[in-house]
């Protein structure tokens, strides 16, 4: 079961192209909906019973992302990988209808194996390690469950992921529920690539609008400080994994090719590439986090175009015909209609996703404390 979990994180994680909650910088669903539905499938809950353990792994890790940022960045540490354990940890307590007692110390537990390095970007290690954190969160569920015990000396003081990692979960814990709940301000990608590279995108898909078939081969774009940190790859990608992190590189595609699709990072396209070279980014602290600016010189004047909320960002999110584009470009139709029933078994889900297998006697008190152990 654990290995599912793990596969179905990595898997979620690896396009690039999944949600992101952008107050943590970090991709939600990715760790907490794989443990959410392999759990619900072994426990043969139904998908009602798996949606609400989503949304509240969902809530919690988008609470102790949001805590811990930008701590966590500014130290190196992903936050989809090192909070993602804890979302997953929270989802399956859930589900196996622990006490809250429990579930405080699953969470401790998850903390014990909080990683995940920024410096994977752009490898398969940045999908692995999400797979590893969602894994990581169901077996300190069920740990916990078995009556492990660890001491609140590993959250906060001396010594302890609070003064190693610089992140808070405490407080996002144990904050007050906030009349807005973190899903409303979720990002849905609009583009499968590094999140920071989206407000650039929008930016040479304008930049094409403007100037047609002849681009301008020298672009200047300015980013915040944090756009670099994320996508700082050069414009000389070597790999369609490393181009997704990669401000020229993306916006180039933008330019010459118009927005990138998941095919689009299956080989680096040398056009991209050398149009990508005349581009040079610098960095504002003054621009908002996902805003950017392109400046070029056209018949003699300078000209400047400004992107402040890209598209699939909260303030801009896509519409319904754009969110069914999306869902069918992944071949997901039928799992939207799976997760609509609400009384179905979570196995249907489970199944459409390449796994499978749930004890026999679904929803039974039984077979929960099965999935305990």
């Amino acid at each position: 079961m654990l290995e599912d979990v793990a596969h179905l994180g990595f898997a979620g994680h690896l396009l690039d192209f999944d949600d992101t909650y952008a107050p943590g910088l970090a991709h939600v669903s990715a760790p907490t909906a794989p443990a959410a539905v392999v759990l619900a499938a072994h426990l043969g809950c139904d998908v009602g019973e798996l949606l609400v353990a989503y949304s509240a792994g969902f809530e919690a890790m988008a609470a102790f992302s949001a805590a811990s940022h930008p701590a966590l960045y500014d130290r190196g540490w992903h936050p989809t990988a090192v909070c993602g354990s804890v979302g997953a940890a929270v989802a399956a307590c859930c589900l196996l209808e622990l006490e809250p007692e429990h579930t405080e110390q699953a969470v401790r537990l998850a903390l014990l194996s909080a990683a995940g390095l920024r410096a994977a970007f752009g490898s398969h290690g940045k999908a692995y390690q999400v797979g590893r954190a969602a894994a990581d969160g169901v077996l300190a569920a069920r740990t916990a469950a078995r009556g492990a015990v660890v001491p609140a000396s590993v959250v906060a003081g001396a010594g302890s992921f609070a003064d190693v990692y610089g992140g808070d979960l405490a407080d996002a814990l144990h904050a007050p529920p906030h009349d807005r709940r973190a899903v409303e301000d979720n990002w849905i990608k609009a583009y499968p690539c590094c999140l920071q590279t989206h407000a650039t995108i929008d930016a040479g898909l304008e930049l094409a609008t403007r100037r047609g078939p002849h681009p301008p081969r020298e672009v200047t774009i300015t980013v915040h400080p944090v756009t670099l940190q994320a996508a700082g790859a050069p414009a000389e990608v070597q790999s369609g994994l490393e181009a997704k992190f990669s401000v020229p590189y993306t916006t180039a595609w933008a330019v010459l090719r118009g927005p990138p699709t998941v095919e689009s990072f299956d080989l680096v396209d040398e056009e991209v590439r050398a149009l990508a070279g005349g581009f040079v980014v610098r960095v504002d602290e003054r621009l908002a986090p996902n805003a950017c600016r392109l400046e070029w010189q056209a018949d003699g004047r300078a000209q400047a175009l400004d992107i402040e909320d890209p598209r699939g960002s909260p303030a801009r999110p896509l519409d319904d015909a754009q969110l069914h584009a999306k869902v069918r470009s992944l071949g997901a139709e039928a799992l939207v209609d799976a997760l609509a029933d609400l009384s179905a078994p979570a196995t249907q889900v489970a199944e459409l996703l390449g796994v499978g297998g749930h004890q026999p006697h679904p929803g039974s008190h039984e077979t929960r404390e099965v999935g305990r152990h």
